[in-house]
């Protein structure tokens, strides 16, 4: 997600804000936000859920829906989504 600079503070604010509503939906096992080194209005969050079924139950929750509102009027880019499949961990 690609942020306007002047909207990072307020980004970060409600990320700290949601969080821990979104970590505690159902079936998410994880969560994580990143900041990109050299494009620091870059940012990325990394989930596990346990099943398509409950990240899909998010997306279609009033969570996301609050989340992605007050989110993506920040935006400086069009932002991207990825759902992948584990090939591979190594510990």
């Amino acid at each position: 997600m690609s942020f306007d600079p002047s909207k990072i503070d307020e980004f970060l604010a409600n990320f700290d804000a949601k969080k821990q509503h979104i970590r505690n939906f159902e079936g998410c096992e994880f969560l994580e936000l990143y900041r990109d080194k050299k494009k620091t209005n870059v940012f990325f969050t990394y989930s596990f859920w346990s099943s398509e079924a409950d990240l899909e139950n998010y997306r279609q929750s009033e969570l996301f829906k609050t989340v992605w509102t007050e989110t993506k009027v920040l935006f400086d880019a069009k932002p991207e989504a990825w759902s992948v499949d584990k090939v591979h961990s190594l510990n």
